[in-house]
């Protein structure tokens, strides 16, 4: 970064500074507001910091813009640094020593280091949900499937205190079916058109707010290697807004063929192009032939692609991501509410804890050992 030319002097030098200037400084009042990622960024390392590093790395990461997210929701742990130690590049090297002296442990001890990084499956992502699938058996899985119901009818202890009525693409009338225990993972626009009841009285969902979603879609490419005449090495390219000045348009390009080589035979680069989010929300719904135009015109800029391209996917998800945005604090706190007023009830997902395929496995994980504590303590032995 720092030898890099596109930053100027001031901002390398702001960057070099940070840690002088802001370790066990006392910080100023706006800290302690709900800010954006854009300002605190600002704040630490200056606007052209923002525009070239910041803002492609939250499109590409959120789908969102650093105006729009929020600072203590977006990245919690910057903002816990900042908190404890002023500076953020201080307070990551002393998280950093801190972290490598707990995972050090008695002399001999076999240490596991974890990476950090994209991952995937041969095959693709789909790898893990097909095993989770098989794991549960085709009996326990009921896909395709939507809920009407959701009935609480809590007692001393919760053995088949939830009724879940739905309706089944097999068969002509819904079905009901008892559990102990619930465990939501369905957008919270989702959640608000079911039907809860408490004890047989509604349970009225008026107190969740609306969620701003980003819409997203997704270009799959492939073009044979001669025709790509600047082929970049490593996991993809971020492009920054500003960079629609100069006629790019995509939120950024992973190379997928050579962060994953089983993806694409080998005389060929396979390309994954994000357009839209927060930045360009209208283009995000544009036709799969106005985006291959699109697509083919930054990947011609950026690495010289050239000619039409061999191969061409379209995915549009009109809710992506879930922004998290300066009012996500009152999700959270609706989240919360119906955790607190509905026993047995638990919400997983990418809406609470971070929006990565990593955060959201880790909460589904939580919310199951919250499932497993919340029986254990009404003394029954969960329902298979």
């Amino acid at each position: 970064m720092i030898s890099s030319n596109f930053l100027s002097v001031g901002s390398k030098l702001q960057i070099l500074m940070e840690p002088f200037l802001w370790t066990n400084k006392k910080l100023p009042k706006e800290s302690d507001t709900n800010e954006s990622v854009g300002h605190f960024f600002q704040r630490h390392f200056g606007n052209e910091v923002v525009e070239y590093l910041i803002d492609p790395f939250v499109a590409g990461t959120t789908g969102g813009d650093p105006k729009s997210l929020s600072m203590t929701h977006a990245f919690p742990e910057l903002w816990d640094l900042e908190k404890r130690f002023g500076s953020v590049i201080f307070g990551a090297i002393q998280s950093k020593i801190s972290s490598n002296k707990k995972n050090q442990g008695p002399i001999g001890a076999s240490k596991i280091k974890h990476q950090r990084g994209s991952f995937s499956f041969i095959g693709g992502m789909q790898t893990l949900t097909d095993a989770l699938c098989k794991e549960l058996g085709e009996d326990e899985l009921k896909l395709s499937s939507k809920v009407l119901e959701l009935s609480s009818h809590h007692k001393e202890n919760c053995l088949g205190s939830w009724l879940v009525s739905y309706a089944s693409p097999h068969r002509k009338h819904s079905v009901k079916e008892s559990f102990d225990a619930v465990v939501m993972t369905a957008p919270l626009s989702d959640v608000k058109t079911m039907n809860f009841t408490q004890k047989g009285a509604p349970f009225l969902l008026n107190f969740l707010p609306e969620v701003d979603y980003v819409p997203l879609s997704i270009m799959i490419t492939t073009f044979k290697r001669e025709n790509v005449k600047r082929p970049l090495e490593g996991f993809g390219v971020l492009v920054p807004s500003k960079e629609e000045q100069n006629g790019l348009k995509t939120i950024g390009t992973l190379f997928s063929s050579m962060m994953f080589p089983d993806r694409a035979p080998k005389n060929v680069y396979l390309y994954t192009t994000f357009i839209g989010g927060s930045r360009n929300r209208e283009l995000a719904k544009a036709s799969r032939d106005e985006l291959k135009e699109i697509v083919s015109s930054d990947l011609k800029q950026l690495l010289g692609a050239e000619g039409e391209p061999m191969f061409v996917n379209h995915v549009f998800w009109s809710k992506a991501f879930p922004l998290y945005d300066h009012n996500y604090g009152s999700v959270l706190e609706a989240v919360d509410r119906m955790e607190k007023n509905l026993p047995g009830f638990f919400y997983a997902g990418n809406h609470k804890g971070g929006l990565s395929v990593g955060k959201a496995i880790s909460s589904g994980c939580s919310a199951a050992d919250h499932v497993i504590s919340y029986l254990e303590s009404s003394s029954v032995e969960p329902q298979k």
